[in-house]
């Protein structure tokens, strides 16, 4: 028997290309998505059935196991989704940098006072995933990390502090705290909470702040 000897040339593309998922895919899990943030902002992640989302959806739930792969991997893809990423072939929206963050927090949280589902699923889950083994826990561990170093350098850059200086990071922990704090209050009683004026009013006065190079004056201590 005769043996074919040819070898092929060698390719010069790279790794194969996986091809991009049609739009009617893209709507379908973008339909899922909006479905998930639904369900598990209202019941939670233990308590949210896949069941229910398929049936927001307008699918099985073997369509919706197709289209992620498990609860746990739907989980995240929604709460990239939210943050506007690119998630499960869906295209994510532009990010921000730079000075103009500070005023796309403060469009942010008015944009959420008009989505309180989305407001709640963030709320619950991030709330959730303090419990060992939850699913998202890395996701928020994550997030929290990389939003306090960006919120971080933008304060150091219209302040011209470090974005290393302890005092700069405090106040990016602090932002970010007040933020998530004010959605709860928010959530539970909306017309006692103006969300952006109050974001607006202390995101003013760490940067005045900073960029005086004044120490906040020491609460006084109650005397032995």
């Amino acid at each position: 028997m005769a043996t074919d000897t040819r070898t092929s040339a060698p390719s010069e593309a790279g790794p194969p290309r996986v091809p991009k998922p049609q739009a009617r895919t893209l709507e379908r899990r973008e339909s899922v998505l909006r479905a998930a943030m639904s369900v598990f902002g209202q019941r939670g992640y233990n308590k949210g059935a896949l069941v229910e989302v398929a049936e927001q959806a307008g699918m099985t739930h073997a369509g919706v196991l197709h289209h992620f792969g498990s609860k746990e991997a739907l989980l995240v893809a929604m709460l990239q989704y939210r943050d506007g990423e690119e998630a499960a072939g869906v295209p994510g929206r532009a990010q921000t940098e730079g000075p103009a963050f500070l005023g796309h927090m403060l469009d942010t949280v008015t944009e959420n006072i008009s989505r309180p589902g989305v407001v709640q699923t963030y709320t619950v889950l991030s709330a959730e995933s303090v419990t060992e083994g939850h699913p998202a826990q890395s996701y928020f561990r994550n997030r929290l990390t990389g939003l306090r170093d960006k919120i971080a350098g933008v304060l150091a850059e219209v302040t011209g502090r470090d974005p290393d200086d302890i005092e700069v990071r405090d106040d990016a922990s602090a932002l970010i705290a007040l933020m998530d704090g004010l959605q709860v209050q928010w959530l539970l009683d909306p017309d006692a909470v103006d969300m952006p004026r109050i974001v607006e009013k202390v995101m003013d006065e760490l940067v005045d702040r900073l960029t005086t190079r004044e120490e906040a004056p020491p609460f006084p201590r109650p005397r032995d």
